[in-house]
């Protein structure tokens, strides 16, 4: 069998590669393993060392990395560009901080001495998603690396060329051979990966449905799992917001990565003494939002990554029409080579729609009118996921109220479209699954924080 990787920009198969067969994965689990063995003793100052070299030669090789996202999932080259500098960064801050996070808590206990200690656990499993596929991969290897785990990668089937290249960087870096694995596999072959005794533990990025799905194996064979999932998240427009800088966040939020983002923004609650005003404005520059070639750095969005994806946004919209939203721009599938999908507007979305309720994929906005912050703040909660929310007020005490202990997310921003970044936690709750990443936090998720005791 052979995972192909297709240019949604215009259909054209760029690259075909044969699927890891039995023996080829069992060497790799073998090497990841007994790599761990000699990584974990390794000193925290060379595992930094490699890390900040892993980072030059982001940067050094950032125009051919960025080539390989754009042309196997379609990203927008500046987009591409600036995912490749944001695992530079994040190689850099666990360098720098790894140590640090890793340092024993002391424990007053009246004895000679007591500590938690941090130690790594093994080969960690690492089951990634296509939509950013440099980044979600760096997010979790370079902590678990400086903490001294070792890395298996199961990437997108449409994506095996970036799951090349970023082994290739590890390798290059000089990280010991297999320090980290790609392991280019379907996904009907990670059960028994995730069964095996070598695997200590799974991170999983990608739909609520294949989250499930993981969690169900990890759990029976008891390997730790941290969980990134779906989401919808709500964005709070509140009567006293700067609208202008509203639109233009929302907007960004809104179509970064044509919309294929789980914390991309997507429903838009608007109090409704500024509803018709920010409708009008925020449909207009949807309006005005350019798609075409990812290659050409004057439009603003490329297309969806595959085409059945546009197929079940489109089928997402229309069932909302039927349902009585309207389509205030956008809404149509393109009459032209490639898997594009418009910036688009959906105004009356009210509950039952799919455009309420459901993840929608792609760049798409439901507009959802209410009376005043009470019933927004329910709106917002009213929803199976939790990753991201924002909220747009002049008042900064009543959006740090509103945003720490009013909206159900792990992720919640004020007057900003919501991001991830190496210095914050990030992760969701609900069906937007648990575990951070990122931060301190994300670090020691894979890590035995070992309770020592000395009398």
């Amino acid at each position: 069998m052979y995972l192909k990787s297709i240019n949604p920009s215009n259909g054209e198969i760029v690259r075909e590669y044969e699927e890891f067969h039995g023996e080829e994965i069992d060497s790799a689990l073998e090497v990841c393993y007994n790599t761990f063995l000699s990584w974990k003793t390794t000193a925290l100052q060379q595992r930094a060392e490699l890390l900040m070299e892993a980072a030059r030669l982001l940067r050094e090789k950032k125009e051919g990395l960025a080539f390989n996202i754009t042309v196997e999932m379609g990203k927008n080259i500046k987009e591409a560009r600036a995912e490749v500098e944001k695992c530079a960064l994040v190689c850099e801050y666990y360098a720098e901080n790894g140590e640090k996070f890793l340092q024993q808590e002391m424990i007053q206990m009246g004895v000679t001495q007591s500590y938690a200690s941090f130690q790594p656990i093994g080969p960690v499993l690492a089951i990634m998603p296509w939509n950013f596929p440099l980044w979600q991969v760096f997010r979790f290897a370079a902590p678990a690396l400086m903490a001294g785990n070792t890395c298996l990668l199961k990437h997108a089937s449409n994506v095996p060329g970036c799951a090349i290249v970023i082994e290739d960087i590890f390798n290059e870096a000089g990280f010991p051979k297999g320090a980290f694995k790609s392991l280019l596999v379907s996904s009907r072959k990670v059960e028994n990966i995730i069964s095996d005794k070598r695997v200590k533990a799974v991170t999983l990025t990608g739909s609520t449905p294949a989250g499930k799905e993981v969690a169900s194996v990890a759990g029976r064979y008891l390997k730790k799992c941290v969980l990134e999932l779906g989401g919808s998240d709500p964005y709070l427009i509140l009567e006293d917001a700067d609208l202008d800088h509203a639109v233009n966040a929302c907007v960004a939020g809104r179509i970064l990565n044509a919309g294929q983002s789980c914390i991309g923004a997507k429903r838009f609650i608007v109090v409704d003494s500024v509803y018709n005003t920010f409708t009008e404005q925020f449909t207009e520059r949807m309006r005005q939002v350019t798609m075409g070639d990812p290659f050409n750095e004057k439009y603003e969005m490329g297309p969806l990554a595959r085409y059945n994806l546009r197929e079940d946004l489109h089928m997402q919209v229309e069932k909302s029409i039927g349902k009585g939203a309207k389509v205030l721009t956008g809404g149509y599938i393109p009459d032209h080579p490639g898997a594009y999908y418009p910036a688009t507007v959906l105004g009356n979305v009210q509950p039952g729609m799919a455009a309420y309720h459901e993840e929608l994929f792609g760049p798409v906005a439901s507009l959802i009118k209410v009376k005043d912050e009470q019933a927004g703040i329910k709106v917002a909660n009213d929803t199976v996921f939790g990753l991201g929310a924002a909220v747009f007020t002049a008042d900064l005490d009543r959006g740090r109220r509103i945003a720490e202990y009013e909206l159900d997310a792990g992720c919640c921003f004020v007057n900003d479209f919501v991001r991830s970044d190496p210095r914050l936690p990030f992760g969701g709750v609900k069906e937007s699954g648990y575990g951070r990443e990122l931060s301190h936090y994300g670090m020691k998720e894979f890590v035995n924080v070992k309770g020592i005791y000395i009398r």
